[in-house]
């Protein structure tokens, strides 16, 4: 066997590649800003196929309600597509002075959205929730409502074909790539629900709609920050350990096939959608000791985005949040942030 044969991986290649990919969109200070914000907006939809998603008539159902220590549980399912059913939990304060602040928790790769509620029910749960993953809770204590929306291909929502049909443990992997043969990708379809899940808060007066936040861990935190990139009613974001260089993390490491988004590097890298957000707060959260989302390539992303707020003439409204650990959420630190700069106080 010859010695050279790793010169025949696909990575030999595609580092190569995407060292030297040509960004066609990508921040460059000489470019009007407003008008480099639409384009990339319209492209960054595009590549989503996020107009290629159907409004329905959502059908909202309560399915029950009731009151726990220090909250209103509210559980809910509606329409955001033909055939797709979104349930959800809507936790309110029992204390305080309604309409609340919302924030809209977002779990990544997990068992489920129980774990939001701070609610072990599978082997792992209590570890997942011990690393700070119980948003729901943690919301309420701030103060604020919080939205728990199951996402696709997680929990409640995720892969039921049979054994025999599946050969990949991901409960994403198959549901994305479909998502691919149909023009569309599973991160446009997750946004897509969230900005219908928005739609639904005008049924609940207790939520003030003018004051909406979004938070998520790993796969829920790219869904934050991409959501909020497309939403423009989310008034503050929260993305935690998700955001990086595509470069130098779904380029380089083993990633779920729901972060791929088909031709993105072609236009811009993850930091120059940014640009999408600002006036609006942006938290950033990551782990020191990350290792799929590697720390140094963080803060290299997040140089950029400090260029485009400071362009954007707001610099202070973004922010990295570092914590000691890997890839997990850091409540004390983080929520500190999310109370400065969003100014909603209890």
């Amino acid at each position: 066997m010859s010695e050279n044969i790793d010169k025949f991986a696909p990575e030999s290649y595609q580092e190569g590649l995407l060292r030297s990919s040509k960004l066609a969109l990508t921040y460059d200070p000489e470019r009007n800003f407003d008008n480099w914000r639409v384009e990339v907006n319209r492209k960054f939809r595009e590549l989503l196929g996020f107009d290629l998603f159907k409004k329905v008539i959502p059908r909202l159902r309560i399915e029950h309600s009731q009151n726990r220590e220090y909250f209103k549980e509210t559980r809910f399912v509606f329409s955001s597509e033909e055939n797709v059913d979104v349930p959800c939990h809507l936790l309110v304060p029992l204390n305080g002075k309604a309409p609340y602040p919302l924030v809209i928790c977002l779990q990544g790769h997990s068992t489920g959205m129980h774990i939001s509620l701070g609610i072990p029910k599978f082997d792992g749960d209590a570890d997942s929730i011990r690393g700070d993953r119980d948003f729901a809770l943690q919301a309420v204590r701030e103060g604020y409502a919080a939205l728990v929306i199951e996402q696709r291909c997680f929990g409640e929502r995720g892969d039921m074909r049979p054994k025999e049909k599946r050969g990949i443990g991901s409960t994403c992997h198959h549901a994305s790539l479909v998502e691919i043969l149909l023009g569309r990708t599973m991160a446009g379809a997750r946004i897509w629900d969230v900005s219908k899940a928005i739609d639904m808060m005008k049924n609940f007066p207790e939520i003030d709609a003018d004051r909406i936040g979004c938070m998520g861990n790993s796969g829920g935190g790219t869904i934050t920050y991409y959501a909020t990139c497309i939403d423009p009613r989310i008034k503050i974001a929260m993305p935690s350990c998700c955001f990086c260089t595509y470069e130098d993390s779904i380029g380089k490491i083993d990633h779920c096939a729901d972060n791929y988004i088909p031709g993105i590097l072609k236009y811009f890298e993850m930091a120059d959608l940014s640009c999408l957000i600002p006036a609006r707060p942006l938290i950033i959260v990551a782990g020191r000791k990350d290792n799929i989302f590697p720390f140094e390539h963080v803060k290299k992303a997040f140089e950029k985005v400090q260029v485009i707020y400071q362009k954007a003439g707001v610099p202070e409204r973004c922010i990295l949040v570092e914590g000691a650990e890997g890839h997990r959420f850091y409540a004390k630190e983080a929520w500190a942030e999310f109370r400065r700069l969003s100014g909603w106080s209890k």
